[in-house]
């Protein structure tokens, strides 16, 4: 008999190139978003209406936030496995609306991890963040280190919500396992993400804005690999007992100085880029680089993990979704 696996935020980024891959293997996909306008609605529908056509998906509009609806949905739903990747993501954002991000990030949190308790799902697998390492300047960055110092809002959301699955892995005996997301690219990515901003501006002869004046450096993860990191780790958790409480890097294991990412854009697109350097933003660290050490019992990051391939493949999409180029 099938499982059922409940995927939050199914119109986002992960969540649409992860339920694509899942589809092949052995589960009945329930798919939840509450269709937010954070950013373009639009490109969230479109993902949707490739979703709407696998045939073992189904998809209900739902805000996680409303703890009355998403009780009433897992009454009529038998769910095995939770994906839960609903979030409002974003360092700079959470500057400028810090209240979406307790709303979204602690509370819809809250609420899903709680009903999963309740209804007696068997894994509940979560989004967390490269952002929880703060201040952390030893790398590469493990999933022993400290972690009591974020230095923005959503970092310090993504903090909580591991906080909080240790309390229902260990008081409840529930089987969590929090993902620590590494820069996530490829087709289908954000508007809000830098490598959006910088393809777009580079092709429509614009300035591109590099903050500290490109000296940061980003461990930058391939988004099927992310998928395939998931996928791994739900077959793992079927065939072998582990640790009730459990987090992983999800990241690429290596760190790319920002300026050099940009050359590889300007060097696919044959095009100069019109550079405004800028001071450090408020809210972003200098440095974020994976330790693949604990990860890498699960999947190999190191495979299918060359920036030039995959910068060539969301380029590609960029042009075909954004410019109608075949």
């Amino acid at each position: 008999m099938k499982k059922t696996l409940l995927v939050t935020g199914c119109a986002g980024f992960i969540a649409f190139d992860f339920i694509k891959k899942i589809k092949d293997y052995n589960y009945n996909i329930v798919g939840i978003d509450n269709l937010d306008n954070y950013y373009d609605p639009n490109l969230k529908g479109q993902r949707l209406l490739i979703l709407k056509k696998i045939k073992n998906f189904v998809y209900h509009k739902l805000d996680i936030n409303d703890y009355n609806k998403v009780r009433n949905f897992f009454q009529k739903n038998k769910i095995d496995y939770v994906v839960h990747l609903a979030a409002q993501p974003g360092v700079g954002y959470s500057l400028i609306n810090p209240k979406k991000y307790i709303k979204t990030n602690i509370v819809g949190f809250f609420n899903m991890i709680h009903l999963s308790k309740i209804y007696k799902v068997k894994h509940f697998i979560y989004a967390s963040s490269s952002s929880v390492y703060g201040l952390n300047k030893k790398f590469p960055l493990k999933e022993s280190d400290k972690t009591e110092f974020p230095v923005s809002l959503y970092g310090a959301t993504k903090k909580s919500n591991e906080l909080i699955a240790h309390v229902y892995s260990h008081i409840y005996k529930m089987k969590t396992t929090g993902l620590r997301f590494f820069t996530a690219y490829g087709p289908w990515g954000r508007p809000d993400m830098s490598y959006f901003k910088f393809v777009k501006s580079i092709l429509n002869n614009k300035i591109v804005d590099i903050y500290n004046y490109g000296k940061y450096y980003r461990d930058f993860t391939y988004v099927e690999n992310i998928s395939n990191f998931i996928i791994n780790l739900l077959k793992k958790s079927k065939f072998k007992k582990e640790k009730l409480y459990q987090i992983y890097n999800v990241g690429g294991g290596n760190s790319i100085k920002l300026i050099n990412y940009i050359k590889a854009i300007e060097n696919i697109l044959k095009i100069k880029a019109k550079k405004n350097f800028l001071p450090m933003q408020k809210g972003d660290v200098l440095k974020t680089l994976s330790s693949q050490e604990k990860s890498k019992k699960i999947f190999d990051f190191s495979r299918n993990n060359d920036l030039s391939i995959g910068l060539k493949k969301y380029i590609s999409w960029f042009r075909a979704y954004y410019l109608n180029e075949k």
